[in-house]
């Protein structure tokens, strides 16, 4: 076993070593307890705010006891929890910080190892990005989804039901009395949104690259087969330091790969391609948003999860879970290495019990890949929409545009009655990217008009340089990159432009010529913004467009080696 990494703060018989033994000791442990054995730091992103997060305090208590067990000695570490619900303006906006917490809380700490804990959207990302960045021995610990929601019998799923009824509420469908069952039987347990929305899909996704323990990510998070994993975590991270095996160790292209053809199969969140972006760069390597086309190509949806199909990841896992959805894909999949075994090993012989949930490559929901990039004047570095999530009529489309400025001038007018709109109308919504917003809030699911909805129309092609909920649904084109505030061509985009979209081709475009853009360019200036102070600053200086991955330009390398000097 490599020398552990904490015994050059206890090991020396100097004044400083002194100092660190004797404040441990002041915490009631002996030196026998923690000198020469794994030092593992739980990364635990709960606080009372975080709803995903609420059995956290449980589970760290289920992972310390299989790092005792394990012969190593856990250490508790709080870090930010960025709970997508209540966090304002946007949880997006602070998982770079998340991201920089983790890492320096591992580099400055005496640990050898580390539990991350982590499920609720950005958290996921977030804690992976430090640990990668560090290179420290690591474990992904995915919070699991929550219960399924109920309403009159009714099956719901988070988000997604949420907007569906309250486009019903909107058309006068749906009362008073019912909203407020429906309020209280949508969200019934401690985890994640069980729809395949961001949080179900990086938590899939941090498996599919091979950092967390095989059929991990499906576990419904109040099932005691989810303590039994919390546990078994803490064992692997003492065998993990022991071997000295780290993420760089593991992340290789074909992991990026696995997971972005597994992020087609299942119909996953939007925000994942941006997620997927920034963590292969803090590996160093290379993924751009043409992967994601080229290897989407050939894939089709088998998962019949909310949004894009009927049932929740409870469903999901009782129909064999990841494991069974990727021994399915197999033949398209490579054979990497995990944190536990190669992949092949873990999935053999997994099973799907309910083909209607997890579909078979001859039976898929639908064979077309679930999320397509697309390009053209009015996205040159590119854009996202999940089709397999919007309506078929919309895929190829022209229409004219209704041009919002920003979520303001949106929210203030979209419900008007004599608003000018009809079903071929295009809904743009600027000033809403990484810059513009600030933080590229979820607000790309735009409203359908409630003179629309009144109608029995129900989608809209709509695009936004802002991302969306994965819980969400609908024509929906987003992360429009560059983005508006820096001059993009949305920018430019006027009300009664039109605006032709055809998804066969991969073509966004605005009918407008490169004079009259070019024109229109020399008269454009950025709406004002004050961005002089604080994180907010730290944020808008540094962050990078959506094409790639909103991280820090300044986070990108590997920093494993810069250890802290202890005099």
């Amino acid at each position: 076993m490599k020398k552990l990494r904490s015994l050059k703060w206890f090991e020396k018989d100097d004044l400083r070593s002194f100092g660190h033994r004797s404040r441990v000791n002041q915490m009631g442990y002996a030196p026998e307890e923690y000198i020469g054995k794994p030092i593992i730091a739980i990364i635990n992103t709960w606080n009372d705010f975080n709803t995903c997060h609420t059995h956290f305090k449980e589970r760290v208590e289920d992972i310390k006891r299989g790092v005792l067990q394990a012969g190593g000695f856990p250490m508790e570490i709080p870090c930010m929890s960025v709970g997508e619900q209540l966090i304002k303006p946007t949880s997006m906006m602070f998982r770079n910080f998340l991201a920089m917490e983790v890492e320096e809380m591992l580099r400055a700490f005496p640990v050898d190892g580390a539990v991350l804990m982590g499920g609720c959207d950005k958290t996921t990302p977030a804690v992976l990005m430090g640990a990668i960045s560090f290179n420290l021995p690591m474990i992904y610990m995915p919070a699991g989804a929550m219960l399924r929601g109920n309403f009159d019998g009714e099956i719901l799923g988070s988000g997604t039901d949420v907007w569906k009824y309250w486009d019903l509420r909107q058309a006068g469908c749906f009362g008073d009395c019912e909203w407020r069952r429906l309020e209280k039987g949508i969200a019934r347990s401690a985890g994640t949104c069980m729809t395949m929305g961001t949080a179900a899909t990086m938590m899939t996704m941090a498996e599919a690259l091979g950092l967390c323990l095989s059929g991990a990510s499906s576990i419904p998070a109040v099932d005691s087969n989810h303590r039994r994993m919390a546990r078994e975590c803490g064992v692997e991270i003492v065998r993990l330091v022991r071997e000295d095996i780290k993420p760089l160790d593991i992340l290789k292209k074909e992991c990026f790969e696995n997971a972005i053809i597994t992020l087609h199969a299942i119909g996953g969140s939007t925000n994942a391609i941006i997620h997927l972006i920034a963590l292969a760069r803090r590996a160093g390597i290379v993924l751009e948003l043409e992967d994601f086309e080229r290897l989407g190509k050939g894939i089709p949806l088998l998962l019949n999860l909310k949004p894009s199909g009927k049932y929740v990841m409870e469903d999901f896992y009782y129909a064999g879970g990841i494991q069974a959805l990727q021994n399915t894909l197999k033949t398209k999949l490579h054979n990497i290495q995990t944190i536990k075994g190669d992949l092949y090993g873990n999935i053999e012989g997994a099973k799907i019990f309910n083909s209607e949930v997890i579909r078979t490559l001859e039976n898929p929901l639908s064979t077309e890949p679930s999320l397509v990039v697309l390009k053209g004047n009015l996205c040159l570095n590119g854009a996202i929409l999940k089709q397999s999530a919007c309506e078929k009529r919309l895929l190829k489309h022209k229409g004219r545009a209704l041009v919002y400025e920003d979520i303001e001038e949106l929210k203030a007018n979209i419900d008007r009655e004599d608003l000018d709109v009809d079903e071929n109308t295009v809904l743009v919504l600027k000033n809403a990217g990484p810059l513009g917003a600030p933080g590229m809030p979820e607000w790309g699911q735009l409203p359908i008009p409630k003179k629309l909805l009144k109608k029995g129309i129900k989608d809209l092609l709509r695009i936004s340089d802002a991302r969306m909920s994965g819980t969400s649904y609908g024509a929906c084109v987003l992360h429009i990159s560059p983005e508006s505030y820096i001059g993009g061509n949305l920018a430019l985009v006027r009300t009664g432009d039109i605006i032709c979209i055809d998804v066969e081709k991969r073509l966004l475009e605005v009918c407008l010529s490169k004079e009259e853009l070019n024109q229109r360019r020399k008269e454009y200036k950025p709406p004002q913004r004050d961005y002089s102070s604080g994180y907010l600053r730290l944020y808008t200086e540094y962050v990078t467009q959506a094409h790639e991955g909103c991280d820090f330009d300044f986070l990108t390398e590997n920093r494993s080696h810069l250890e802290p000097r202890i005099f």
